[in-house]
């Protein structure tokens, strides 16, 4: 593999919009936001006291397209800005106390996991883009899940039927339409 192939496999979509510090200033604060937005499409179901969003979505394209250090950034400001009063959690909330907590903190992670392998590649084919936002999504789950049981103070078992089991589904689809876009988009990126 030359120099230039080994660099450029080393960059995310991101790094291909001119600029520098501003963009990157720019960049974490839009994932921030488009993260506050994609929570506000919320929808409450008697199977879970964790809404269906877009917000786990939102998270792993935003590690994905802005890499680990400001993947990671962006979900930071998010959790930070929230725990601060701005009320754009799932339902306009903001705040801990809530048994969705823990997979805003698992955003955090799960972004800077999926930043990073997208800069080694794994978002240029669909099969990589799969496992790249599976692994994302084990992460957000596996973090909700346990602040989830902490909170209601229910069992490891229960945390799953409540907090992982009903989210399998549309998760899936959400991470198909991921595993198309992101290797569309490089090979878009490369004319």
């Amino acid at each position: 593999m030359s120099t230039a192939a080994a660099v450029s496999n080393r960059i995310v979509l991101a790094d291909l919009v001119p600029g520098a510090l501003t963009r990157d200033v720019a960049l974490v604060i839009g994932g921030a936001g488009l993260t506050g937005l994609a929570a506000q499409v919320a929808i409450h179901t008697p199977l879970s006291p964790v809404p269906f969003t877009l917000q786990t979505l939102s998270v792993l394209v935003v590690g994905a397209a802005l890499g680990t250090v400001r993947g990671l950034l962006s979900m930071l400001v998010y959790l930070a800005a929230g725990m601060a009063g701005v009320p754009w959690f799932a339902n306009h909330s903001h705040g801990w106390h809530d048994p969705s907590f823990g997979y805003i903190l698992g955003f955090v992670i799960a972004a800077g996991i999926v930043g990073a392998l997208a800069k080694r590649g794994a978002d240029r084919h669909v099969a990589t883009t799969v496992l790249l936002f599976v692994a994302g999504s084990l992460v957000i789950y596996a973090i909700g899940t346990v602040w989830l049981a902490a909170d209601l103070n229910i069992s490891a078992g229960e945390a799953f039927r409540l907090g992982v089991r009903p989210f399998l589904a549309t998760d899936a689809i959400k991470i198909a339409i991921a595993a198309c876009a992101f290797p569309a988009a490089w090979r878009f990126a490369r004319r």
